[in-house]
């Protein structure tokens, strides 16, 4: 391992430790006035009419009327309204906010507000959808000839849900217009994604406004896209509210139920089998979008990319659609697009295995990619691809060989066990042309005159230790101790566009740049000045350029790799699943920090596990999230797994800082098969297709495989 990978204490950890770190929820109360927001009650209706109470001096309604703007955000599409227009379309849209300076005050005024509405028909669930936002599909090769020649073909569906993101902090804004600019600070992802949207809503120029991240605690993607739109409906009330500053911060049950999540996805695959291979895959794929569009263009691209998965199948066929639902927008989670399709495909090559008779982690390797192989997209895979040494060095950790064939016998008795292993990618910074057409990532450093180096960059710190990365890179590069190099949270009016912190693309591409300033700086040094160096993303000259209209080319520069392995034991009796142990291999090239690396591979693994069996979420009959709370949705803690391993394996990236790839998203996204192959061994080869699986859900397929009485 290189030295730099030795751990160092985290940048930002002294000030969470002891207190000190101050969130949005954090800043002083003197002058500041207090936002309540009504919803509506309906998944779709028109709104007829707004009656309001008596307001008190001090006191304001904030609604669609009030934007200076444009009514929209910008995100994808920009179809999301800032405030309700004449109609809404889940259950949750803010149709407009109450503001005054005493919380109580606001609350007693916003519940005693009414909203006359005309229900309209709504369209609920992923298979009811009569509106398609998005439709994409590419081909490979020649799927027809390949099924007419078919020995065997073989179509099953599979169905994932819901995923929230549970992160420690709730959304928060707080914005002041004052002077002609409005400033927004708050909990985010990408400050200059809501530097935009803030824009566009307040109809200001650029330098009329300032976005700066308070510190920030948690996100896993779900402060990617959410932040722009509470960031605009705040700066909206903050210019009318004259001068003074305005703060939302969602309570727990307001964040659950009316917060973005990962999509819910239906993928039909179709495999063609010839001599024992599978030689074409014919994929159907929709992900529920919900009301508005937010990030599912981006999300659904990386769905269908990943499709085929891990595998160099010669002929493909995908088609994707992101449909509309009258439900909240789902947006991104970690892993974006990726966990559903990756669980669809590694569970229908374990399927198609049994059906030949084979051992599915033999069969999976005869179809891996290798360097030099075509991707998907007739790309290029153009680095190593480890996945054969991952696998075995999972099979000496978990003993999965051995475990898989002793629970393949029958077993009786009360506990049965089974053990599962999947094999996974990520496509490390933005999809195709993203980062060189419309990211185009600024960073520089700034050496202050007493030898201190800042960091300029808009890459948010949200616990995955980005500050403490980014300033080792810099520190290694300047040969100096890593205290004299900083680090602050990103504010425009201070740092350069370097792009948003999401992609797994902070270190590989944002760390390089800072890695070349620093090259730079350290070569025109000159002690008792300031000097400022800059550097402007490069794309790799090696990429095949991609089509988007047609997915053809590179997809992504280079991929994470992963290898994981799950054990589980399944009491008969009740159908709780309990696992036993988790062993995973990840490759996310060089580690930056080794410490702060096993935390990423730790908890993204575990996340992946959970999205597979405990993190239940659905919409019930009227289109409302239920699952609300952190009381009825269940989120693992480290009990739920006694035995977890991850190991990291490196195969170095060369155009990533010190031979460093993406890490962030990695461990998330393909735990789900491993979880459910193992489920499906310890109920004696049932073949499942839907995640999340619980007891109910285990004790139904017990009972439907049980003995029928006679008589």
């Amino acid at each position: 391992m290189r030295e730099i990978s030795e751990p160092v204490p985290k940048k930002d950890h002294a000030a969470k430790m002891d207190g000190s770190a101050v969130y949005v929820a954090d800043w002083p109360h003197k002058d500041m006035l207090h936002g309540k927001f009504i919803r509506s009650p309906h998944a779709r209706a028109r709104v007829v009419e707004i009656k309001l109470p008596p307001l008190p001096a001090g006191y304001f309604a904030v609604d669609k009327n009030d934007v200076p703007g444009i009514n929209e955000v910008h995100i994808v599409m920009d179809d999301t309204p800032v405030y309700a227009n004449e109609t809404v379309e889940y259950i949750g849209e803010p149709v407009l906010m109450l503001v005054g300076p005493d919380e109580d005050e606001v609350k007693r005024l916003a519940d005693e507000t009414q909203v006359v509405y005309e229900e309209l028909p709504p369209v609920l669930g992923i298979r009811n959808f009569d509106t398609v936002f998005f439709d994409y599909r590419y081909d490979k090769g020649d799927v027809a000839a390949a099924f007419a020649a078919a020995d065997q073909v073989y179509e099953e569906e599979f169905e994932t849900g819901y995923q929230e993101q549970a992160y420690l902090e709730t959304q928060g804004m707080i914005a002041r217009y004052s002077d002609g600019k409005v400033a927004v600070h708050g909990s985010m992802q990408c400050p200059y994604y809501i530097h935009g949207a803030v824009a566009k809503a307040t109809g200001l120029a650029a330098d009329k406004v300032r976005i700066a991240q308070d510190i920030t605690g948690g996100g896993f993607g779900g402060k990617e896209a959410y932040p722009s739109i509470l960031a605009c409906q705040v700066a909206v009330a903050a210019y009318k509210a004259g001068g003074r500053p305005v703060r939302v911060v969602f309570d727990r049950r307001e964040d659950m139920e009316y917060t973005s999540k990962r999509h819910p996805s239906l993928c039909v695959y179709k495999a063609a089998v010839k001599d024992g291979r599978v030689t074409a895959l014919d994929i159907d794929i929709l992900y529920n979008a919900g009301a508005y569009t937010t990030l599912t263009a981006v999300v659904l691209q990386r769905g269908v990319i990943a499709a085929s998965g891990a595998y160099n199948i010669p002929n493909l066929k995908v088609r994707g659609k992101g449909v509309k639902t009258n439900t909240a927008p789902s947006g991104a989670f970690r892993g974006f697009g990726g966990p559903q399709t990756f669980f669809a495909i590694e569970m229908m090559m374990i399927h198609i295995a049994k059906a030949l008779g084979e051992d599915s982690l033999a069969f999976r390797l005869r179809h891996l990619a290798r360097q030099g192989d075509t991707t998907s997209t007739s790309g290029r895979y153009h680095f190593p691809v480890p996945l054969p040494a991952m696998i075995e060095a999972v099979d000496q950790a978990s003993d999965y060989r051995r475990k898989r064939a002793e629970y393949s016998k029958a077993q009786t008795g009360r506990f049965r066990k089974g053990i599962g292993m999947s094999l996974w990618f990520h496509g490390a910074g933005f999809t195709g042309s993203g980062e060189r057409d419309h990211i185009k990532a600024v960073a520089r450093l700034r050496k202050r005159p007493d030898g201190r180096v800042e960091v300029l960059a808009s890459q948010t710190d949200m616990g995955q230790g980005i500050k403490t990365t980014l300033c080792k890179i810099v520190a290694k590069e300047l040969s100096l101790p890593l205290e004299r190099v900083f680090y602050e949270n990103p504010d425009t009016d201070r740092v350069p566009d370097s792009g948003p912190t999401v992609a797994s693309r902070s270190l590989m591409i944002v760390g390089e740049l800072l890695r070349q300033c620093a090259i730079q700086l350290r070569e025109r040094w000159r002690d008792g000045e300031e000097q400022t160096v800059e550097e402007h993303y490069k794309e790799p000259d090696f990429l095949l350029p991609f089509d988007l209209d047609h997915f053809q080319g590179d997809a992504y520069p280079t991929y994470s790799w992963a290898v994981a392995a799950a054990e589980v034991q399944v009491d008969s009796l009740t159908g709780v699943q309990e696992v036993l142990g988790a062993w995973g291999s990840f490759d996310a090239g060089t580690p930056i920090d080794q410490n702060i690396l096993r935390g990423q591979m730790e908890g993204g693994f575990l996340q992946g596990l959970a999205y597979a069996s405990m993190e239940q979420m659905e919409a019930d009959g009227k289109g409302r999230i239920r699952n609300n709370s952190l009381s009825d949705y269940i989120i693992p803690t480290a009990m739920d797994v006694p035995v977890m391993e991850a190991q990291a394996y490196v195969e170095e990236y060369p155009d990533g800082p010190y031979g460093a790839k993406g890490a962030g998203e990695l461990p998330t996204v393909g735990g789900a098969a491993a979880y459910l192959g193992a489920v499906e061994q310890a109920l004696g080869g049932a073949s499942l297709g839907r995640i999340p699986f619980g007891a109910e859900d285990a004790l139904s397929v017990l009972r439907a495989d049980a003995p029928k009485e006679v008589g």
